[in-house]
């Protein structure tokens, strides 16, 4: 394919050591930057002091502000062939922008996961009752903007399947695209520790994200005192970047319930543990944490949101348990059980090397980029109603942005 310049408008800089987000990011970058393409990234967000350093991977930085024209110029002066909005909000905020100054520019969308599944689950969990994703309020805003853009990058084929048949979007606007990762190799696998030198339990996720929040609260009340009862000397530590006071407070060495925090390299507290656990009660998409266990030579014990979409056919590297009585049962007998320890061990490497694998799946992306690129004019006219959408949703948006342009620039004045 000729050298292309996508432009990719961030909702965040990328921090892939602090959520599976942000390394969902900089694979996308690698992939891009495999094909010797210019990457632009631009996000109107502050820096942590967290983020990965763009430059290095020889990736243009722009800070740029929401709802004020001086975007327009910028978009003008790069002149794009690709641009990748990184969530829903972000395409919403900048999708007719784009649309105005560079309308021959491919639209991507990158959904991360859908936040209409992963709302509604929340829902369903807190009322105790089964809601329709149609239901969720944001799903009529996420559902636009796919329909809105060329192609939408979607993480697991349990939304393709939801997008298909419950909200009928047409396959050719989207592609299946998991995390891209490189293979477990025995140079690998020789350096994962052994059982006897792995002790203890671990949690880990963003406190960002409600899921991770929830199950660690499920983990203190719930199934820590079941595993606790049986394993007295075990301990159970948690990690995640951005922990709140809530979090903090429930840290309680007697109970050997330990919050440690941010981990600094998400990889090394993985690979030191004997048994991750995520008893994770709704969400959506591909849970990183769960990758990063198999990665690590870590089983896990997880539920069945926590597995969704993420192995196939392919055996569980440990236990899928949706009752907490069963959950600490089977994070019992893997932490005690070294032959079955080991077994489920080895399930994770061929699920990450053939489901995940890297060079298959950025070649797709590729393929379904160039196809588009070629054809957009074509691609459009199938995507009638997208063309309404965009229409009246984009200028409903528009003349919104405007006028919060306008009264900024007065309270200025």
């Amino acid at each position: 394919m000729s050298s292309q310049r996508i432009l990719i408008i961030g909702k965040v800089w990328p921090e892939p050591d602090s959520s599976a987000a942000g390394s969902r990011m900089m694979q996308l970058i690698h992939c891009f930057r495999a094909q010797n393409w210019e990457i632009i990234f631009a996000t109107s967000a502050s820096k942590s002091g967290f983020e990965a350093d763009l430059k290095e991977y020889d990736v243009r930085e722009q800070n740029i502000r929401l709802n004020d024209s001086s975007f327009d110029d910028f978009v003008r002066e790069v002149e794009p062939d690709v641009v990748l909005f990184d969530r829903f909000m972000t395409e919403e905020q900048f999708g007719w922008r784009v649309s105005e100054a560079c309308p021959n520019a491919l639209r991507m969308l990158d959904t991360e996961d859908l936040h209409c599944l992963r709302a509604a689950r929340y829902q369903s969990w807190k009322q105790g009752r089964e809601i329709d994703a149609r239901d969720i309020e944001v799903a009529k805003r996420e559902i636009a903007s796919i329909l809105r853009c060329d192609l939408s990058l979607i993480i697991s084929s349990f939304e393709m399947e939801l997008l298909n048949d419950t909200f009928k979007v047409n396959d050719s606007l989207l592609v299946h695209l998991p995390f891209m990762l490189d293979s477990i190799s025995k140079d690998i696998t020789d350096k994962w520790l052994s059982f006897p030198e792995r002790k203890h339990f671990l949690s880990i996720g963003n406190f960002l994200h409600e899921p991770n929040w929830n199950a660690v609260l499920y983990l203190k009340e719930e199934i820590w005192p079941l595993i606790r009862a049986q394993l007295p000397e075990a301990e159970l530590h948690i990690y995640g970047a951005y922990p709140s006071q809530k979090v903090q407070q429930l840290h309680n060495e007697g109970q050997g319930f330990w919050v440690k925090g941010r981990a600094q390299i998400a990889k090394d507290v993985v690979g030191k543990a004997r048994i991750l656990l995520a008893p994770l009660r709704f969400g959506a998409g591909l849970k990183g944490k769960l990758i990063e266990a198999m990665q690590c030579g870590t089983p896990s014990v997880t539920t069945s949101i926590g597995a969704e979409a993420m192995h196939g056919n392919l055996p569980w590297p440990g236990a899928i348990e949706d009752d907490p009585g069963k959950f600490a049962k089977a994070a019992v007998e893997l932490y005690r059980e070294e032959r079955e320890w080991l077994e489920v061990q080895q399930a994770g490497i061929p699920i990450i090397n053939s489901l995940y694998d890297n060079e298959t799946l950025c070649k797709r992306l590729v393929q379904k980029i160039t196809e588009l690129t070629l054809n957009l004019e074509d691609h459009r006219k199938q995507n009638f109603i997208g063309q309404i959408l965009h229409h009246h949703t984009a200028a409903s948006t528009k003349f919104m942005g405007k006028w919060i342009e306008a009264k900024n620039k007065r309270l200025i004045d």
